[in-house]
């Protein structure tokens, strides 16, 4: 038998978008334009839709409600590439901390993935510029640009986290590299250490640009130069972390004069690096002390527990959240371009005196 529009408002969620259609009186197609890109409708087409999809039950309030004011109730995360980055567990943190503020506002979450490939980051400003999204947070990652098209060019709101952008007016919530790794070695050189070992992340980013530059900053500081530093590694992504403290590992081995010091750009080199490295036969803390970044839980149940500076994750994903969605309310227009949220560090067995000084 055939369907009447009072036995499809019955239906609740079952009902398809060919009975949206019908019931609003406009093509399947407008509606599908209408649930994906709300701008791209006219206001009463639009309000005839949201009036027909709420009725059978199409679509949840939120989306409804998008239809209704004629824009996005979506919030966009943009991630750096492959999941693998997030090996740290820094990545899960940040989303976690993003997700629930996202929810506690009233909006919704949409997870991208920039492999910095053509096709991700095309499908990305597609999705910023045909209004699917209200606003972005791109995470540790340039704007994205395609064809002469750029992510800042869309018309939303967008907050930097991790990488600071500052300086090309979009906001940026950013934690304090430099300065966390320059107070984590000079805690090392109160130990006596003075000739240190440099675990590098890929070079030219940012973050491994203000690490290292914190580390040289605290030797200038206690009258050495950078020639006290070996540096090893560069030539490979974040999200190879472990493979970098392997051949770290390998860089030490040959070394004919041993520093006592390493300093790593992240949790996960130094991670697979004291691993390797004891079981070649070097001591940690006795024979060198280890020092990370990233906080990552695991550092804790390492053998010996590996010290590390600790990024206020949950902290950072939170305000720059928060920061976001002011911008998109037009609540606060005032607010400073760059916020800064201090790391800590937490001394743990991976360090201790040496008992070599070397000068």
């Amino acid at each position: 038998m055939k369907k009447t529009e009072d036995s499809l408002s019955t239906e609740g969620s079952s009902a398809l978008m060919a009975d949206v259609a019908r019931l609003a009186g406009v093509a399947t197609s407008t509606v599908s334009r209408a649930l994906a890109n709300p701008g791209r409708v006219n206001e009463k087409t639009r309000a005839r839709i949201a009036a027909a999809a709420e009725q059978l039950g199409y679509t949840p309030n939120a989306a409804a409600r998008s239809l209704r004011v004629g824009r996005s109730n979506v919030i966009m995360i943009i991630l750096p590439g492959s999941p693998h980055y997030g090996a740290s567990q820094i990545i899960p943190q940040v989303l976690e901390a993003v997700n629930r503020t996202v929810i506690r506002n009233g909006y919704n979450l949409m997870i991208a993935n920039l492999d910095r490939d053509e096709s991700s980051e095309r499908h990305i400003l597609d999705l910023a510029f045909g209004g699917t999204v209200r606003g972005a947070l791109i995470l540790s990652s340039q704007l994205p640009v395609v064809d002469n098209r750029s992510l800042a060019e869309a018309g939303l709101p967008i907050v930097s986290l991790l990488l600071d952008v500052s300086g090309t007016s979009v906001p940026s919530i950013i934690t304090n590299d430099r300065l966390a790794v320059k107070e984590a070695a000079m805690e090392l050189l109160a130990l006596g250490h003075r000739r240190f070992f440099y675990i590098a992340g890929p070079t030219g980013n940012y973050h491994e640009v203000e690490r290292y530059a914190g580390l040289v900053e605290a030797l200038n500081g206690a009258g050495l130069s950078a020639d006290y530093i070996t540096r090893s590694g560069g030539n490979l992504t974040f999200q190879f972390g472990f493979e970098t403290g392997l051949q770290a590992a390998e860089d030490f081995a040959r070394l004919d004069e041993k520093p006592t010091a390493v300093v790593a750009a992240s949790d996960d080199m130094a991670i697979s690096f004291m691993s390797k490295i004891q079981k070649m036969g070097w001591r940690v803390p006795e024979d060198l002390s280890v020092v990370s970044f990233d906080g990552s839980p695991v550092c804790e149940y390492c053998s010996p527990s590996l010290s590390t500076i600790e990024q206020p994750m949950e902290a950072l994903g939170e305000t720059a959240t928060e920061f976001l969605i002011a911008r998109m309310e037009k609540s606060d227009e005032k607010r400073e371009l760059r916020v800064v949220i201090p790391s800590r560090f937490i001394r743990r067995d991976s360090i201790a005196v040496n008992s070599k000084l070397t000068t």
